[in-house]
């Protein structure tokens, strides 16, 4: 039988439209953030010694993927005329008229419901919880507080580090259980947010300036900012390290952290020194690969 085909035309219109979704789910970001949320499962099986279960995986993928598309939608329609104003996000769909605000908020608000259910209902309420903490918490504490206080950075980093306490949550029985070695995952990826954020905020400073976000610690580029980077990256070394010193994982692993940490800590130092926005970019692409690679040392070494 012949393969059905569309006219041009339509099949340039759902391929914008989905586009369009992936672009408001800001599908990049939230394949980092699953990512962290499935290592935090993996880990979480072994440290427990539960069977691992891909069925169970693959549900916590997909019910994250859901609250974090949730989550990010909500933040593009509350910015909506404040993404006009960014070159940076001035082509998203709702500042561009390709979505209207009603349709935004029905898609979010049926992944931010869905993604809950499936956490609470398949893996346990306690995972369901965190799940809608983080969609409220990012929603609407820290998407308001970006105008008005470099504080809206510590805000953030709650949660931005949920997911992979989320994951190894998810591996708990019964009602689910914060324990400590779902606190440690939760506070590694918590530090490295700080760092993480500034380099982005030093890199989009001007951009963010149109639409009045207070992102850098000073409010602006300056030593002042760069020194409180430095000194959180410093931090963040032996704080990625107490995974290995609490046994979760073992020397190879605190080989690996400790180079990163030392290769991360030296970008933040030349970000300090040079108080420039290549500086500070090598920072941003470092933050992008620090946390998947301890994490994947702190699993692998498990």
């Amino acid at each position: 039988m012949a393969e059905k085909t569309y006219p041009l035309e339509k099949q340039t219109t759902f391929t914008s439209k989905i586009v369009d979704y992936a672009h408001f789910m800001k599908l990049r970001l939230a394949s980092l953030v699953v990512f962290s949320a499935a290592i935090g499962f993996v880990i979480g099986c072994h440290v427990a010694n539960i069977p691992f279960s891909w069925e169970k995986l693959g549900l916590l993928i997909l019910g994250g993927f859901l609250v974090t598309g949730s989550s990010n939608g909500f933040n593009q329609i509350i910015e909506c005329d404040l993404d006009k104003l960014m070159t940076r996000t001035a082509m998203r769909p709702l500042p561009q008229g390709r979505m209207s605000t009603t349709e935004a908020l029905l898609i979010a608000a049926i992944m931010g419901f869905t993604g809950i259910i499936i956490l609470w209902v398949y893996m346990n309420p306690m995972s369901g919880i965190l799940g809608a903490l983080a969609l409220l918490l990012y929603t609407m504490a820290y998407t308001p507080l970006k105008r008005k206080t470099p504080f809206a950075v510590f805000v953030g980093a709650f949660p931005g580090a949920i997911p992979p306490m989320l994951g190894f949550v998810a591996t708990t029985s019964g009602f689910g259980e914060i324990g400590f070695y779902a606190s440690l995952l939760f506070f590694v990826q918590f530090m490295l947010q700080f760092p993480h954020f500034w380099a982005i905020a030093w890199v989009l400073d001007d951009d963010y300036k149109k639409a009045g976000f207070l992102m850098l610690p000073s409010g602006k580029r300056d030593k002042a900012s760069a020194f409180q980077v430095l000194v959180y990256t410093l931090f963040l070394l032996p704080i990625s390290l107490t995974p290995v010193f609490f046994k979760m994982s073992g020397s190879i692993s605190a080989i690996i952290i400790l180079i990163c940490g030392i290769l991360f800590l030296w970008q933040a130092y030349n970000l300090y020194k040079e108080c420039s926005v290549k500086a500070a970019k090598q920072l941003m692409f470092g933050s992008f690969a620090y946390l998947p690679l301890v994490q994947l040392a702190i699993m692998i070494g498990k």
